[in-house]
């Protein structure tokens, strides 16, 4: 067995992953904290923690994650 093997990214965590993004991009102009942010507009939607929310901000930057989020605006747009 190949432990240096990658963690394999789903299409439906990057599909998440760009839901909350857009969902926090759209009120982070507002001047609200991230906490609010995840209280309001995040929590009622999607229910995860606070530690969660952080990391799925950072996933945003992860190679991976972007190449999912683009094979899947692809595959969207052909239908």
């Amino acid at each position: 067995m190949n432990k240096r093997r990658g963690k394999i990214i789903g299409r439906s965590y990057a599909h998440k992953v760009g839901e909350i993004l857009r969902i926090y991009d759209e009120h982070a102009r507002s001047g609200l904290s991230n906490r609010e942010i995840l209280r309001r507009y995040i929590y009622p939607v999607y229910p995860i923690c606070e530690k969660t929310f952080y990391n799925i901000i950072n996933a945003s930057a992860d190679p991976r994650i972007i190449r999912q989020q683009e094979d899947l605006k692809r595959q969207l747009s052909l239908f």
